[in-house]
């Protein structure tokens, strides 16, 4: 029914922009989630590093273990952050495009017309490549198309592969690093002096296997915001 009715009259304006609306407030809050999930996946990385930094302290035997620990760790949070503010960046696009839609629609409604907007055009080809919101920002760009405010993209909306680094900067790690243990903690790896306390067997094994697991579920979490 609602095909025949599409032949024989236009689409409901009214129910374009409610469609429309809706979409975006269902991208908004996926990004919210996402953002609100790496700043936890950061609160949880920061408190490795600081545990590490005072076994370190505690255990002389295990400082050098320790500042290889923290250094993974500051990577793992160098790429969280770029992930997040990758993401409050998409958002910023995606109010920026409800804007532009409302005031597109409400153009039409006064002259009757509508004409393609080549800044919501942008800002969807740069959003449809965003992983987190690749199904549903297809799905906003084919209602916008529909309703005359963007043109049909081809090929070019096709998501890219988004660059990561595999490895950060020595420099951003210490920078890192800095910031989050601060004088009060002392630096990493700095052996107190003290006696050294004899090592227990198989408990650098322990801490090895143990770090390595929370390595694994932060990075887990961290494909998972990305798929």
């Amino acid at each position: 029914m609602e095909s025949i009715k599409a032949v024989f009259w236009k689409p409901d304006p009214q129910a374009q922009v409610r469609k429309c609306n809706q979409l975006i407030r269902q991208n908004t809050r996926k990004l919210d989630r996402d953002i609100a999930n790496l700043k936890a996946v950061e609160n949880k990385t920061k408190s490795l590093i600081i545990a590490a930094n005072r076994r370190a302290q505690r255990n002389p035997a295990q400082a050098k273990q320790a500042a290889q620990e923290t250094r993974i760790f500051a990577r793992e949070l160098i790429r969280t952050r770029k992930t997040t503010q990758r993401l409050i960046t998409s958002k910023a696009q995606l109010n920026s495009v409800a804007m532009q839609v409302t005031e597109a629609f409400a153009v039409r409604k006064i002259e009757g017309s509508i004409r393609a907007s080549v800044g919501i055009m942008k800002d969807i080809n740069s959003l449809v490549r965003l992983p987190q919101l690749m199904g549903t920002m297809q799905e906003l760009s084919q209602e916008l198309v529909k309703a005359g405010i963007i043109e049909e993209m081809v090929g070019d909306s096709m998501p890219d592969q988004l660059e990561e680094d595999d490895e950060e900067a020595e420099s951003e790690v210490d920078k890192v690093l800095g910031e989050i243990l601060q004088d009060k903690m002392g630096k990493v790896g700095a052996t107190p002096v003290t006696s050294t306390p004899v090592q227990e067997p198989g408990l650098e094994d322990e801490n090895d296997e143990e770090a390595e697991a929370m390595l694994d579920q932060m990075r887990g979490r961290l494909e998972a915001l990305k798929s």
